[in-house]
C-alpha cells in the first residue's frame, strides 16, 4: 500500500466517523473550516523543517510527487485525518460527559 493510498482511506475512515459513527457532523461547522487554516499552517511548518532538513524522508515510488513545504501532499491528508478523528472524539466525548 502506498503513503497516497494510506492517506486517502485515512480521510475517508475519518470523514465516516466524523459524519456516520459519532455523528459529530465537524466537517458541517464553519468553525472547524474557520480555525483549520491555524492547524494546517503550524502542520506545514513543521512537516517543512523534518522533510526539508531530511529528518524524514519519503519514497518517491509511494507517494503522488507534489510537495507542499518540501513535505508530500499526502502529509496534508494524514494531518487532516488525524485532527478531524481527535476532534470528532473530543467532542462526543464531551457531549456523552455532559449527558
Amino acid at each position: 500500500m502506498t503513503y497516497t493510498v494510506a492517506a486517502l482511506l485515512g480521510v475517508a475512515g475519518a470523514v465516516t466517523v466524523d459524519l456516520f459513527v459519532l455523528r459529530t457532523r465537524l466537517l458541517r461547522r464553519r468553525v472547524f473550516w474557520a480555525t483549520y487554516p491555524i492547524v494546517l499552517f503550524f502542520q506545514l511548518l513543521a512537516n517543512g523543517i523534518l522533510t526539508g532538513r531530511k529528518i524524514v524522508r519519503y519514497n518517491p515510488d509511494a507517494i503522488l510527487g507534489i510537495r507542499l513545504v518540501y513535505a508530500p501532499l499526502e502529509d496534508v491528508f494524514f494531518g487532516f485525518a488525524l485532527i478531524l478523528l481527535t476532534l470528532s472524539v473530543w467532542v462526543r466525548l464531551a457531549s456523552v460527559i455532559r449527558e
